[in-house]
Protein backbone atom coordinates (compact mmCIF):
# COMPACT_ATOMS: atom_id res chain seq x y z
CA UNK A 1 0.00 0.00 0.00
CA UNK A 2 1.62 3.62 -0.86
CA UNK A 3 0.40 6.62 0.47
CA UNK A 4 0.96 9.61 -0.75
CA UNK A 5 1.68 13.18 1.32
CA UNK A 6 2.62 16.33 0.70
CA UNK A 7 2.79 19.59 2.92
CA UNK A 8 -1.00 21.40 2.43
CA UNK A 9 -2.71 18.26 1.65
CA UNK A 10 -2.57 16.53 4.66
CA UNK A 11 -3.85 18.69 6.86
CA UNK A 12 -1.06 17.55 9.66
CA UNK A 13 1.64 19.55 9.31
CA UNK A 14 1.58 23.63 10.14
CA UNK A 15 2.29 25.47 7.32
CA UNK A 16 5.78 25.91 7.25
CA UNK A 17 6.50 22.60 8.75
CA UNK A 18 9.23 20.46 7.74
CA UNK A 19 7.17 17.33 9.07
CA UNK A 20 4.63 15.81 6.72
CA UNK A 21 2.11 13.37 8.21
CA UNK A 22 2.27 10.02 6.21
CA UNK A 23 0.35 7.63 8.14
CA UNK A 24 -0.74 6.17 10.90
CA UNK A 25 1.43 4.07 13.42
CA UNK A 26 -1.28 1.52 13.32
CA UNK A 27 -0.21 1.34 9.64
CA UNK A 28 3.17 0.10 9.91
CA UNK A 29 3.45 -3.57 11.09
CA UNK A 30 5.40 -4.79 13.94
CA UNK A 31 9.35 -5.03 12.65
CA UNK A 32 7.63 -4.50 9.00
CA UNK A 33 7.16 -1.38 6.76
CA UNK A 34 5.29 0.24 4.88
CA UNK A 35 5.85 2.52 1.50
CA UNK A 36 4.38 6.26 1.48
CA UNK A 37 5.30 9.26 -0.72
CA UNK A 38 6.55 12.89 0.02
CA UNK A 39 6.93 15.45 -2.40
CA UNK A 40 7.57 12.51 -5.29
CA UNK A 41 10.02 10.53 -2.90
CA UNK A 42 9.44 6.56 -2.12
CA UNK A 43 10.15 6.47 1.41
CA UNK A 44 9.74 3.33 3.71
CA UNK A 45 8.45 3.85 7.07
CA UNK A 46 9.24 0.96 9.09
CA UNK A 47 8.83 -0.53 12.53
CA UNK A 48 11.56 -2.25 14.43
CA UNK A 49 10.91 -2.81 18.60
CA UNK A 50 9.34 0.38 19.76
CA UNK A 51 11.40 2.72 17.37
CA UNK A 52 9.95 4.02 14.17
CA UNK A 53 12.08 4.92 10.94
CA UNK A 54 12.29 6.19 7.26
CA UNK A 55 14.04 5.20 5.00
CA UNK A 56 14.53 5.97 0.88
CA UNK A 57 12.46 3.34 0.10
CA UNK A 58 14.04 2.20 -2.91
CA UNK A 59 17.46 0.02 -2.68
CA UNK A 60 20.83 1.39 -3.47
CA UNK A 61 21.78 -2.09 -5.67
CA UNK A 62 18.96 -2.82 -7.36
CA UNK A 63 15.83 -0.09 -7.12
CA UNK A 64 13.81 -2.29 -5.85
CA UNK A 65 11.26 -1.46 -2.75
CA UNK A 66 12.62 -1.35 0.39
CA UNK A 67 9.60 -1.88 1.82
CA UNK A 68 9.20 -5.25 0.84
CA UNK A 69 11.67 -7.01 2.66
CA UNK A 70 11.89 -8.21 6.00
CA UNK A 71 12.54 -5.97 9.45
CA UNK A 72 15.32 -7.89 11.97
CA UNK A 73 18.16 -7.07 14.31
CA UNK A 74 17.72 -2.91 13.14
CA UNK A 75 18.52 -3.56 9.93
CA UNK A 76 15.82 -4.18 6.77
CA UNK A 77 16.53 -6.70 3.90
CA UNK A 78 16.48 -6.21 0.53
CA UNK A 79 13.77 -8.81 -0.93
CA UNK A 80 15.81 -9.10 -4.10
CA UNK A 81 19.66 -9.95 -3.50
CA UNK A 82 19.65 -9.95 0.49
CA UNK A 83 21.44 -6.83 1.11
CA UNK A 84 20.74 -5.31 4.52
CA UNK A 85 20.55 -1.93 5.43
CA UNK A 86 20.91 -0.28 8.66
CA UNK A 87 17.95 1.42 9.82
CA UNK A 88 19.44 4.09 11.73
CA UNK A 89 22.21 5.31 8.93
CA UNK A 90 21.19 3.87 5.67
CA UNK A 91 24.49 1.44 4.95
CA UNK A 92 24.56 -1.43 3.75
CA UNK A 93 25.56 -4.13 6.40
CA UNK A 94 26.47 -6.48 3.78
CA UNK A 95 26.72 -7.43 0.02
CA UNK A 96 25.53 -7.40 -3.01
CA UNK A 97 24.94 -3.26 -2.09
CA UNK A 98 27.75 -1.07 -1.20
CA UNK A 99 26.39 2.58 -1.25
CA UNK A 100 23.68 3.77 1.36
CA UNK A 101 20.32 4.74 1.06
CA UNK A 102 19.22 8.00 2.47
CA UNK A 103 17.69 8.30 6.13
CA UNK A 104 14.88 10.49 7.04
CA UNK A 105 13.91 12.77 10.41
CA UNK A 106 10.97 11.10 11.40
CA UNK A 107 8.58 11.71 14.84
CA UNK A 108 5.72 10.02 16.24
CA UNK A 109 2.59 12.63 17.77
CA UNK A 110 -0.92 11.45 18.67
CA UNK A 111 -0.53 7.84 16.91
CA UNK A 112 0.79 9.45 13.48
CA UNK A 113 3.83 9.47 11.86
CA UNK A 114 5.45 12.34 10.31
CA UNK A 115 8.93 12.17 8.20
CA UNK A 116 10.75 15.24 7.23
CA UNK A 117 13.20 15.25 4.17
CA UNK A 118 15.04 18.17 5.06
CA UNK A 119 18.45 17.82 6.05
CA UNK A 120 18.80 20.50 8.56
CA UNK A 121 17.38 20.07 12.16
Amino acid sequence: MSQAARPGETGGAAPGSEYVKVCALDDVPADGAIAVEVDDTPVAIVRSGADVFALNDICSHAEVSLSEGEVYDGTIECWLHGSCFDLRSGKPTNPPATQPVATYKVKVEDGDVYVSLSAGD
